[in-house]
């Protein structure tokens, strides 16, 4: 699904992923992240896509809303399990979006 009722300016975190051929347990870990960020604050929604990269974006209200969900427990543990077990790679992006427009057929 695309987001298309966003007003900005928000925050876009770009995580960006390479995965090991480890996947136990990755889908319902990231089900429960998904399910916890839309309970944080400053939560604006989630687009997400995977091929041989994966690409998931988060949006939020502000950087101190960024922070907090980085500094969750449950976030914080389950991250730790995609450094040791899921994820050959990673880069986390986050940009402020300060202008957008779409189209849709």
């Amino acid at each position: 699904m695309i987001i298309d009722d966003l007003k900005p300016p928000y925050y876009a975190v770009i995580f960006s992923t390479l995965m090991t051929d480890d996947l136990e347990g990755y889908t319902e870990a990231a089900e429960r992240m998904e399910v916890l960020a839309k309970q944080q604050p400053g939560y604006l929604g989630i687009e997400s896509a995977r091929n041989t990269i994966g690409i998931t974006v988060s949006y939020w209200e502000s950087l101190e809303t960024i922070t907090q969900w980085k500094n969750n427990v449950e976030h914080t543990e389950v991250r730790e399990l995609g450094r040791t077990k899921w994820y050959k790679k990673y880069q986390l992006r986050i940009c402020k979006v300060e202008r957008e427009y779409g189209f849709e057929n």
